[in-house]
């Protein structure tokens, strides 16, 4: 794909994701999303695509919203509704495939090893998405002494996230990060 169509470029490229991502898991491919736009395309800067990221998870709704906001960026309105829907429609497909062929082979070996597979490639996916936030240019040692104490409470407790963004909210007001 050239530039000329960064549009067709990105939604190809969340298409794509979007089959890893099946079940909401699309929020832990920021870091190749942040790289593809960010690093490799230049159309947006880390500062645009954390900000985008970070409105989005603060935002109630589903946590994909951070793709419409990076395609809003990029291609406004048409670029929101593009990649939203390049998003939503191959990993919906792939979900109801995979929901028809598990109930009708539940106990089947296959069925259970993709299972089983699904948890940690989301653990890897989610530290992944914690490394790149503390990479970021505004990032300091307090920014990634946060990301590993957020990370270990999300892990290790039952703790509502969103208790975790409003504190995180705060300490940037109060510029404490």
């Amino acid at each position: 794909m050239n530039d000329e169509s960064p549009m067709l470029d990105l939604c190809l490229h969340l298409s794509i994701l979007s089959m890893m991502a099946v079940g909401g898991g699309l929020v832990m491919m920021a870091p190749d999303i942040s790289h593809f736009v960010v690093t490799e395309k230049h159309w947006v800067t880390s500062a645009q695509f954390a900000s985008a990221y970070a409105i989005a998870q603060a935002a109630p709704g589903p946590n994909l919203l951070f793709i419409s906001l990076v395609g809003w960026l990029i291609g406004g309105w048409a670029g929101a509704i593009l990649t939203t829907l390049a998003v939503i429609i191959p990993s919906t497909i792939l979900t109801l495939s995979v929901i028809s062929l598990n109930t009708s082979n539940y106990n089947q070996r296959l069925t259970a090893a993709v299972r089983d597979t699904f948890a940690p490639i989301s653990i890897g996916f989610l530290l992944a998405t914690a490394c790149l936030f503390t990479q970021l240019d505004t990032a300091n040692w307090r920014t990634d002494v946060i990301t590993a104490l957020t990370a270990i409470i999300v892990l290790r407790s039952k703790l509502n996230p969103v208790i975790l963004i409003v504190a995180g909210a705060v300490a940037g007001m109060l510029h404490l990060i």
